[in-house]
């Protein structure tokens, strides 16, 4: 179980924006798009991969085991096997923490992991009320009955349910994702002229890697449509979010006291990220060249009410077990669920009550130096396509350790429900 695990390579589609209906790729598009692309380049043929591991949140009915439809449809073949996870907003992360496992324990030489959500196809669906009432009306035998039916029939039953608000409702504290943010920001005092200033920061940081050619074509695989349109970055990234604009938007969650919107949350959005991961015998075998590997991995449980601050649970404890500070990292990746979320994280740290309270530490953790933090923005200007992100953020980061010859990595990331993952990456 110490065996070496190396990312061989990894590619991504642009993470396209939810505009209020329905996106034009499904996820199992989305993620045969970016995988095939990324395997015809490989060394090695689709069928030599032991199993394809994928993560998604939110896969349409005809997509349930999203993984095996996905590996068949990019040529893997039929003995290779597809398999879905499912840890909210940590699935493409989790995706590859289980190929990691794999690998270690021998039972995998060579895995293509990864995650995808198509957010914007979330389904809308029938109340409860609703569908009582249809299953009265099917079990109807007589014109008698039919008219009872209908006679019961209310208008209000039509009214859909959202199902993407449904999936980011934590079903224990009965908390909209957004509003567990304002519970962050409520506790560590962030302002909103804070918050609004990390969003803008996130777009600018955008704008200016793609500017420089950051994201590229190692990176981010275009997409293109059936009516031949191109999709070849990020969407929906702004140049103008700035601070000023930003502080015209209202308060989406708590609309009387809030100090969350919708400019500094990240964007329901659509996409996929994959890696292909490898052990020292797969590398051998098929002539590799390791861009870097997965080091370490930890997962960690906390209030769900206060679920963002779940990169403080995961990276601590990798850090002191590799007797490691959060000076000694070079290059961070936190998600970017919210902004709140992100300051918070820096703010924990830096406490040394909630370091004793909340971690068992003696004292403060420390400082995270923010110009090594989501350096070329991060998913309030870019999106949050929920299986994707884990895998998004690990791809990324060790594209910038490669980009600025640095050595030690970590991506973490927040998880509905009350948790936090983080993984350990260096780069070869």
């Amino acid at each position: 179980m110490t065996r070496d695990v190396y990312i061989i390579d990894g590619a991504r589609t642009p993470f396209l924006k939810s505009r209020n209906t329905p996106g034009p790729f499904a996820a199992a598009d989305l993620a045969t798009a970016a995988g095939a692309a990324l395997l015809v380049r490989q060394r090695f043929a689709p069928d030599a991969l032991d199993e394809v591991i994928l993560g998604c949140a939110s896969p349409s009915p005809d997509e349930v085991n999203i993984g095996r439809v996905v590996a068949l449809r990019m040529g893997c073949g039929q003995k290779v096997p597809g398999w879905t996870v499912m840890r909210n907003c940590a699935s493409g992360m989790q995706a590859l923490d289980s190929a990691i496992m794999n690998i270690r324990a021998g039972r995998s030489e060579l895995v293509l992991a990864g995650g995808v959500d198509a957010l914007s196809r979330a389904p809308l669906l029938l109340s409860d009320a609703m569908v009582r009432w249809l299953s009265d009306w099917y079990a109807t035998r007589t014109v008698a009955d039919k008219v009872a039916a209908l006679r019961r029939f209310r208008p209000g039953y039509l009214a859909p349910v959202i199902g993407i608000m449904k999936g980011l409702t934590d079903p224990v504290v009965g908390l909209l994702m957004g509003q567990t943010a304002e519970n962050l920001a409520h506790r560590f005092g962030i302002s909103r002229a804070e918050m609004d200033a990390f969003a803008a920061r996130s777009h600018a940081r955008v704008l200016a890697a793609r500017e420089a050619g950051h994201f590229g074509a190692g990176e981010l695989v275009p997409l293109i449509g059936r009516n031949g349109a191109v999709y070849a970055d990020d969407d929906g990234v702004r140049a103008d979010s700035t601070p000023e604009n930003l502080a015209k938007l209202k308060p989406f969650f708590d609309r009387k006291y809030g100090r969350v919107t919708a400019g500094n949350s990240s964007q329901i959005t659509d996409g996929a990220a994959w890696l292909v991961l490898a052990s020292a015998a797969a590398v051998a075998r098929h002539g590799l060249v390791p861009l870097g590997r997965i080091a370490d991995s930890q997962w960690a449980g906390l209030d769900p009410a206060q679920m963002g601050l779940g990169p403080v649970h995961a990276v601590t404890p990798i850090l002191q077990r590799h007797s490691l500070g959060l000076a000694d990292i070079d290059a961070w990746e936190i998600n970017e669920a919210f902004a709140a979320q992100v300051i918070a994280c820096l703010r924990a740290w830096d406490d040394a009550d909630y370091c004793r309270d909340e971690l068992g530490l003696p004292d403060a953790f420390g400082r995270l130096d923010e110009a090594k933090l989501n350096i070329d923005g991060g998913a309030i200007a870019q999106g949050h396509p929920v299986g994707a992100s884990g895998a998004r953020i690990v791809l990324h980061l060790l594209n910038v350790l490669r980009r600025q010859g640095l050595k030690r990595g970590v991506a973490s990331i927040c998880i509905g429900g009350g948790q936090g993952g983080a993984m350990l990456v260096e780069a070869l």
